[in-house]
Parts: structure tokens; sequence; C-alpha cells
């Protein structure tokens, strides 16, 4: 039984069910109960060879399966009738019983993308259209999405849970809001980047197809400003899984097809005269994959497009990034000086000024704020990379 394959398959068979008539609860019901079925009745490879005879929905591992999206569609749709059949109180779904599909492969036309823009629904807030989407096409868990939120595990489970309700019944005549789309791929863009979840090359390929059909410049911006950080991921661990900062990855590493191709595509998006904020951290992106070296970064540069960035959505976050490129920019008091103007719980603040003090010659309040940012840091690789930054300054301190 390959889980990847189940992965990968998941979203495309919720959609296909749901554009046939169920509603969206029904159909992740439906698919659960079908890839439980595929764990029991599938082989080691399911996608080689082929067993002409075998009938989807019967288990007892009798051959490889030669379509398995066909398998699953075909399974959780005949589970989602058994239920409908026996829920008195959903009659009208007896009338679905017709339209059962004969045997023979799945479409091959993506669905996924269309169950992106059920997930973004406009009945939904944001915060639960990207929650919905995380869960049900990007296949995190529960627990991740909560500790994305820095919320209880519980509070999201609610959460997802309402949302499920509110998309019941919705078709695909009323599709979501793009910008919500866009925030929604990018959130599972970088939890793919970030290792947890390998979802990356996924949010790629679905903000590829939405920007082909859409005009909307942001789906530009988003998918250039992916490809330029995908670009580095090569070079942004050591073998042994440590993190590399920007400033000390070796560039030759870089991918520069992808570098060409992200820049090609944000200049096309710029020259619309339609800035959003993907483009402008798209551009500060290339800036960074445009210099030889971290010395020869256009800091100026980058900062004027972190000033666009302020202007265009007034998030502490970003200005927080904007003290880093102020105090590369200006010098590091000069940093300092923008980073005292932000919230100290800001995550990440005390690295950011761990950095800077560092770079002004007070070794001693960098150690410490490196040592406090290692406490908060939100993953395992950052919080060993900050630690070793306060380790070692404390072992310059002591000599």
């Amino acid at each position: 039984m390959d889980e990847a394959l189940l992965r990968s398959l998941t979203p495309s068979v919720i959609a296909i069910l749901v554009r046939r008539g169920a509603d969206f609860a029904a159909a992740e019901d439906a698919v659960q109960e079908a890839l439980l079925e595929a764990v029991r009745a599938w082989p080691a490879s399911p996608s080689t060879g082929a067993s002409p005879g075998r009938s989807p929905g019967r288990s007892g591992g009798e051959g490889p399966v030669r379509d398995p999206k066909g398998w699953l569609v075909a399974v959780a749709w005949r589970r989602f009738l058994d239920a409908a059949r026996a829920d008195t109180a959903r009659r009208r779904r007896e009338e679905l019983v017709d339209r059962e599909p004969g045997p023979g492969p799945a479409a091959t036309t993506d669905d996924t993308l269309r169950l992106y823009f059920l997930c973004a629904h406009p009945s939904l807030t944001p915060s639960s259209a990207v929650a919905l989407t995380l869960r049900a096409v990007g296949g995190l868990t529960t627990r991740q999405i909560a500790r994305a939120y820095l919320v209880p595990e519980a509070t999201m489970a609610q959460r997802i849970s309402r949302a499920k309700r509110t998309v019941s019944g919705v078709r695909f005549d009323r599709p979501g809001d793009v910008a919500t789309v866009l925030r929604v791929l990018y959130l599972v863009f970088n939890e793919g980047y970030s290792g947890d979840v390998d979802l990356a090359a996924e949010a790629i390929r679905l903000t590829r197809q939405l920007a082909a059909m859409t005009d909307h410049p942001e789906a530009a911006g988003l998918l250039a400003l992916m490809l330029l950080h995908h670009a580095r991921r090569a070079s942004r661990t050591a073998p042994d899984g440590s993190l590399v900062p920007l400033a000390e990855q070796d560039r030759g590493r870089w991918d520069t097809g992808l570098i060409a191709e992200g820049v090609e595509i944000l200049q096309a998006a710029l020259a619309r005269d339609r800035l959003g904020e993907f483009q402008a951290q798209a551009a500060i992106a290339a800036l960074h994959a445009d210099a030889p070296t971290a010395g020869e970064t256009d800091w100026v540069q980058i900062v004027e497009w972190y000033d666009e960035l302020v202007r265009l959505t007034g998030s502490p976050v970003v200005r927080l990034n904007r003290a880093v490129a102020v105090g590369e920019a200006d010098g590091p008091r000069a940093g300092l000086a923008a980073l005292a103007a932000l919230d100290d719980s800001l995550p990440r603040r005390a690295a950011v000024a761990a950095y800077l003090h560092e770079r002004d010659g007070d070794l001693a309040s960098a150690a410490r704020l490196y040592a406090e940012a290692a406490g908060k840091a939100p993953n395992l690789a950052e919080r060993d990379y900050l630690t070793r930054q306060a380790a070692r300054l404390n072992a310059r301190l002591r000599h």
C-alpha cells in the first residue's frame, strides 16, 4: 500500500464526490472509509501492474490496481450512497443512486484546485477557509494546523468541524475568493518548505494552474515567490539537518532555472502595475537571488520594497523583517531603532534583536536574546540553530 499515492489522490477524490452531489462532510467521511478499505485491500505497489478483473470495493488483495484513483472514487461513492440510503432524514439523496457511474478509469481532470475554491467559499471566514483547506486538501493533521495558529488542538477541531458544516451542500457554482485561495496556497507551501510536511511541490503545481486560469496579478506574484524560495531549498539545511541561514548558504546550489522563471513571471506581473503583497515579497526574494554573494545584496532597494509591503499590509511581521533590512542597509543601530517600535511578544523578535545586537558589538545582550529566542522557536531546527548561536557567543565572552 503506497501511502504517498493515497495522500496525493485524496483531495481530487473528495472533489469528485462533491461535484457529483455529496456534501463536503459526507464526501470526506466516505473517502476516509475508502482509504481504510485501500489499506486493507491494496498490495504493496498499487500503481503498478494490471488486474482487469478486480472489482472496486472488494478486499482480498488479489492483485495490483490498474486505476487507483478510479478505485477510490468507486468505493467512496458506494460508501456515500450506502450512508445516504440509511439516513431517512436525507431521502432526497436516494435519487443519486441512479447516477452511479459505470466501471472504467476515473476522469483525468484535476479537481483538486476546485476543492481549494470550495474551501475558500465566501461563507467562510478566511481563517476557517485556510484551516479547512489545510485539512481537506493539504492533508495536514488538526494538531499541525493548531500549532500553526497557536491555538489548542480542540479549538482547531471545532473550527474545522464548523467549516465543514458551513460548506455542506455548497456547489462549485460559487467559487471562493481568489485572495483567500492564494493565502491558503502560500500557507501550504510554507508548511511544506519547513520540512514538517512536504507540500511545497504540490502548492507550486496548484498555483501554476491558478495563475493560468485567472488574470489576477497576485496569482503570478505568488507563483514567482514560491519558485524563488524553492530555488534555494537544497541549500537551506546542512547534511546533518541543521538550519543554514540565507547569508551562509552555498549559492552554487541554488536552482538557476527556477530563479530565472520566477524573475520572468514577476516582471510580467509588475508590468501590469497592480502591485500586491506577493509581488512585493517576490521582488525582495529576487533581489536576494540576484546577489552573487551575501555581501553584494542590494539592501537599500530591499528596504524600499519592505516599505511598500508595510503600506500594503501593515503587518508587524513585515515590520520585523524590515528592521533586519534597515540594519543591513543603514547599520545595526538603525535596525534596533526600527525594532524598538515593535511589540516584545512578536514571534522571532528576540532572534532579530540578538542578531542586531551582535552586529553592534553587544555580545552579552545578543547571547541572552539568542537563548530567549531558542526557547520560543517554532521548530526543532530553528531552536537548535539559535541555541548554537547563544553557545558560540557565550564561549567568546568567557575567553
